[in-house]
């Protein structure tokens, strides 16, 4: 039997936006060779990830045609800056949905987000994306969006669109499988064989990101229980929005999704258990995980260093600008050798060194970063000699060597390291250092904890409370009221 061709428009605009940088989201970041993109561009964007699953799945059903709408990549900044824009925002939305009006008609769309968007004026960027996409498209056509599990989701989205499918793990091993259920389950819908029935609920829990690991419990507890759920009830799909603090934003917290298949009663039952079972163990999800100061922390790797028990990670959660220079300083005055430090982004020192052409051998003498806000610290004065000099992603990176055996790597923007293959290249050898030095929170342990390659891990933070911080209650709010979530109040919960 032939089946009615099927369209639909696949959309991208997401960012993980922490709101207390002083640095603004512009339209010129999200400008970049490749980005906006459209058509087959889009499409083949981030072939392991969200896209690259939707895309796989809905081309192996015959009559799909897929359209990919101009649309945003990620910004060049990455998760290193604040506020998106008003600007930026109306600019690539106003695109999205003229495409979207001017490609019609659709049977369904596709929304590749993030949910921890935060746009200057906007509450709720991922909602109103979705009700300005509903405005064109109408009431008939399906709906459907990926999101990260640090979204700051709660009802509204799911007000507008029909399904969300949000990634589990922590690190997000699972995205390109989030991907393929979406497409899945978008043309079961468009079909007619599949009617979502939802339940959205808020657990007043808020909790900083680098406590979230779903490799140890209880995290890794509460995704089970996800899983078991969807196992055991065929067609459920739930959803844990773990939250993203560092946005100042009304819809911040934790949130338990779940979708059904005509089953409304069904999708409050295990909505409201999972939500119960956190509830239950906020505490032990609060205290997962041991962050020591910078000072301890290091001394700890020199310590562990001498014992043998190398490669040390020591990775600084709380960098959110990539400029910090706590960890440097601190590997200096304590004389830890053999350390590769990657990354701290300095602008202004690459710029300075790409307009005197630097080469590999050139002696090294300046000021490295800090500057940005009081979260970065001041700037450390490095001398040594430059290792190497790479172009790569259009933009220049510079090895500098220092001390006894070590080396930083100094980039433009934040740069999260999460395998060691980003570490190597023809400026070192990755096998010569006995700490990395990294700016992460969890997502290092992709390629650092679970291959089994570090033998110590460290997490570490500044001593006072900034930007990355475990202590929220040190965070200049504006639009949220700490007392309303655990732990800061006492909230009554369900």
């Amino acid at each position: 039997m032939t089946r009615k061709p099927i369209r639909i428009a696949v959309l991208h605009f997401a960012h993980e936006t922490v709101t207390f940088l002083k640095n603004d989201t512009t339209l010129e970041d999200f400008t970049y060779p490749g980005s906006p993109a459209m058509g087959e561009a889009l499409l083949a964007y981030d072939p392991k990830s969200y896209m690259g699953g939707f895309v796989k799945v809905a081309r192996e059903h015959e009559g799909v045609e897929l359209v990919g709408v101009e649309s945003p990549l990620w910004p060049r900044t990455g998760t290193g800056s604040g506020w998106i824009t008003t600007e930026a925002y109306e600019t690539f939305l106003g695109k999205m949905i003229a495409g979207l009006d001017e490609e019609g008609p659709f049977d369904g769309v596709y929304l590749s987000l993030h949910g921890a968007m935060a746009v200057r004026g906007v509450a709720r960027p991922e909602a109103d994306i979705a009700r300005r996409t509903r405005e064109v498209v109408g009431r008939k056509v399906f709906i459907v969006g990926t999101f990260d599990p640090h979204g700051n989701e709660d009802e509204e989205f799911l007000r507008e669109a029909d399904m969300a499918f949000t990634v589990k793990y922590f690190p997000h091993y699972d995205s390109h499988l989030q991907g393929e259920r979406a497409a899945r389950m978008l043309i079961r819908a468009i079909r007619g064989d599949y009617r979502p029935s939802t339940v959205t609920v808020k657990v007043p829990i808020i909790s900083p990101t680098v406590l979230q690991w779903t490799g140890a419990s209880p995290w890794m507890d509460l995704v089970q229980r996800a899983l078991v759920w969807e196992a055991r009830e065929p067609d459920v799909y739930v959803n844990v929005f773990f939250g993203f603090p560092f946005a100042d934003v009304p819809d911040v917290g934790m949130t338990i999704q779940v979708m059904t298949n005509g089953k409304p009663p069904l999708a409050r039952t295990v909505a409201d258990d999972l939500a119960a079972w956190a509830w239950r163990r906020r505490e032990a999800l609060l205290q997962s995980t041991t962050v020591y100061p910078i000072v301890e922390g290091v001394r700890r790797a020199k310590e562990a260093v001498g014992r043998g028990e190398t490669p040390v990670v020591l990775a600084d959660h709380s960098d959110r600008s990539g400029y910090a220079t706590w960890v440097l300083k601190e590997v200096i005055a304590q004389d830890l050798s053999d350390v590769l430090i990657a990354t701290i982004a300095d602008a202004r020192a690459i710029d300075a060194l790409a307009a005197k052409d630097v080469r590999a051998g050139d002696p090294f003498d300046m000021e490295v970063g800090g500057r940005v806000d009081e979260s970065a610290g001041p700037p450390v004065r490095l001398t040594g000699k430059v290792v190497g000099v790479t172009n790569a992603f259009g933009m220049l990176w510079v090895s500098v060597g220092f001390g006894r055996g070590n080396v930083l790597l100094l980039s433009r923007y934040l740069t999260q390291i999460m395998e060691p293959s980003q570490l190597k290249g023809p400026d070192f050898d990755l096998a010569q250092f006995k700490v990395i030095a990294i700016k992460s929170r969890v997502h290092f342990r992709r390629g650092f904890d679970d291959s089994g390659f570090a033998r110590t891990i460290l997490l570490v933070e500044p001593d006072p409370p900034y930007l990355g911080t475990v202590r929220l209650d040190g965070l200049p709010y504006e639009h949220v009221d700490l007392k309303r979530f655990y732990p800061y109040g006492a909230p009554q919960f369900p």
